[in-house]
């Protein structure tokens, strides 16, 4: 075992690095957001999955307004260090759309589909 330093990950030029959320057991992809290397700190310290806000300039606890939560279970860090995969517990809806994912439109004979409606 090697003791993890998020230092070790591979930033881009802004610091950030994308972090895919997928729900435990299922696998479902649920959304995709950015982290630097403090959200990364304090997700694995806290256990509620903190992302950078790139529009607000500030961290961004999932949940902490809308109460849609993800713990985290497991962060896992790919091959080329440059990009996270977060297993988590997701309560309620992951997109800010109030769907259950992020991923609610295809592309089909290029027309854009919806496939979900938001929550209730």
């Amino acid at each position: 075992m090697t003791r993890f330093d998020p230092a070790s990950l591979r930033y881009d030029a802004n610091g950030l690095i994308p972090c895919i959320a997928q729900q435990e057991g299922t696998g479902e992809v649920l959304m995709m957001a950015w982290m630097n290397a403090d959200a990364v700190v304090k997700t694995l310290e806290t256990e509620r999955v903190t992302y950078w806000s790139r529009s607000r300039q500030a961290f961004w606890v999932k949940g902490e307004t809308s109460g849609h939560v993800q713990t985290l279970v497991d962060l896992r860090i790919d091959c080329d260090r440059d990009c996270l995969l977060a297993i988590v517990r997701q309560e309620g809806a992951a997109c800010h759309t109030n769907r259950r994912v992020c991923f609610y439109t295809s592309v089909v004979d290029g027309e854009e589909v919806e496939l979900m409606a938001p929550m209730k």
